[in-house]
């Protein structure tokens, strides 16, 4: 989905429409982020997990990432970032916004695709897509 926003943002740009990606972590409280995380279709599938190596691993993998949300982890917070976007004045809301409660890297890992994005357009001069023209 990442790479049709970013897609989708770089093609909507010569029209003059500026884009924000909103990367929301998770929050368990509030939201029903965990209910059916890690629950495969193939129930088979699954059956076959719970007998060899990975026995138990699909709730230990539920457990640590549900205990690294903070107990105070606000999903409203995603609400109060998008306001603040759209209430920034066109040209100068943020091409992506992380507002998640784990830090769990992916704000450092987007930066650096972000980075080899705005090069590449550099390099192949096609600096215009990376910015709303005006068109007033």
């Amino acid at each position: 989905m990442d790479a049709l926003a970013v897609q989708y943002a770089r093609e909507l740009a010569l029209w003059g429409i500026e884009t924000s990606i909103v990367v929301p972590g998770a929050f368990t409280s509030g939201t029903n982020h965990f209910a059916h995380s890690g629950l495969p279709a193939d129930k088979g599938r699954a059956a076959e997990y719970e007998v060899g190596a990975y026995k138990g691993y699909g709730g230990k993998l539920q457990e640590a990432f549900a205990a690294i949300v903070p107990q105070d982890a606000d999903a409203g917070a995603v609400a109060e970032a998008i306001v603040k976007v759209v209430d920034a004045p066109f040209g100068k809301r943020p091409f992506r916004i992380h507002i998640d409660p784990t830090q769990d890297g992916a704000e450092v890992a987007f930066a650096v695709i972000d980075r080899v994005w705005t090069e590449m357009l550099h390099r192949v001069r096609l600096d215009e897509l990376l910015a709303p023209a005006r068109n007033d």
